[in-house]
């Protein structure tokens, strides 16, 4: 028996067909409009309703709005790109940082762990993207468990971001001996702090916004301003903390015997380093214009470039041009080739056609030149 089908917001919805005949069935079918670009509930076989809307055959409405679709393409082609170029970028340097341990200090272990939270909320950012309208629509739990790591991964970097200023302030500005600072205490600001926040979210979401994944905010519901506010809060004291650093370096830079000239370009260059470390990058464009004009694509573009690209700028800035690393790196390397040359040696040695004897002595010869 065939079952009815009735557009959303179709007059007397909730009439059942109980006592309807199949025939009154099929001849409601063929006068119902079509159901192209259109939400619609399913009658049962048994007379009643389905419990959720179909909203599959619908198309979304802002994208018809929308007075330039190619550059929001082109700003979600950036946005891909930066992320899969930041995830390599991270993945190198996490395996560099883990393999060297002869640079096992406080301030690279830092620079470690940032990079870690990176790496995470990157590839919870591509699991975001694989999932599909109705399913974002219908709230699954998996997909909101997503959304909620995801979200945590990003506080984590935010709150690592602070660590990374209050190591920078506390050895520049107060000269505290970063040997008395404990490595415990910034792992649990890193990755405990942000739990609770987290799942005081995540109980707000549950209770008074529990739709659409927990994944985006409408206006007028203030739930994500639960783990917005502290994000906020790190980045003004990071704020707070570059400027008393480049205030320091100044002075210092002012009281050596170097030229004025170069005293402020080492400056600036020491600023502009510490941009992407702190997060202050998200502070200049925090704040979405809201409208659909140019202001509003300059924003999409800059805005996509610099959250995509910030892992790759990281791995570049506190790792691939970290002198520590770079030595290391050298250092490992020259080892390697060392016992490469040495092996070759050895074994081109070995493999001479002459007598044992001779081969013997050859071997020795050759092995105790190298």
């Amino acid at each position: 028996m065939p079952r009815a089908v009735y557009p959303l917001g179709s007059p007397n919805p909730n009439v059942t067909l109980r006592n309807v005949h199949s025939n009154a069935k099929d001849l409601i079918l063929l006068l119902l409009p079509p159901l192209r670009e259109s939400a619609y509930r399913e009658c049962m076989d048994n007379g009643t309703w389905a419990l959720k809307s179909n909203y599959s055959n619908c198309e979304p409405i802002l994208e018809e709005k929308r007075k330039y679709p190619m550059h929001y393409k082109i700003a979600l082609i950036i946005n891909y790109l930066g992320h899969c170029i930041s995830v390599g970028a991270l993945v190198v340097a996490f395996i560099l940082f883990l393999c060297l341990r002869s640079i096992r200090c406080l301030r690279n272990i830092i620079h470690w762990n940032l990079i870690t939270t990176f790496i995470l909320r990157n590839v919870m950012w591509f699991l975001l993207q694989l999932i599909d309208h109705n399913i974002h629509e219908s709230n699954e739990p998996w997909c909101r468990l997503i959304t909620t790591i995801y979200n945590y991964f990003v506080v984590t970097n935010f709150f690592w971001m602070f660590v990374e200023g209050c190591y920078l302030h506390t050895a520049i500005v107060m000269t505290y001996s970063t040997d008395k600072l404990r490595k415990w205490v910034f792992l649990f600001i890193g990755w405990c702090i942000p739990c609770p926040i987290i799942v005081a979210w995540a109980i707000g979401k549950l209770y008074y916004e529990n739709e659409q994944c927990w994944f985006g905010k409408e206006p007028g519901k203030y739930m994500d301003y639960i783990y917005q506010g502290p994000v906020i809060l790190v980045l003004l004291i990071n704020f707070v903390f570059l400027f008393n650093i480049v205030r320091i370096l100044m002075t210092k830079l002012r009281a050596s015997t170097t030229s004025e000239t170069i005293q402020y370009r080492k400056a600036v260059k020491a600023t502009l380093v510490l941009l992407p470390l702190l997060g202050i990058t998200y502070m200049l464009f925090f704040v979405n214009p809201g409208e659909d004009d140019i202001s509003q694509i300059v924003f999409i573009y800059f805005n996509s470039f610099l959250q995509s690209f910030q892992g790759f700028f990281v791995s570049v800035f506190y790792c691939f041009l970290n002198g520590e690393v770079r030595s290391a790196v050298r250092k490992r390397w020259h080892r390697w080739q060392d016992n490469h040359a040495l092996r070759v040696r050895v074994a081109r040695a070995m493999s001479i056609p002459t007598s044992p004897t001779r081969i013997s002595f050859h071997s020795i010869k050759q092995t105790t030149a190298v």
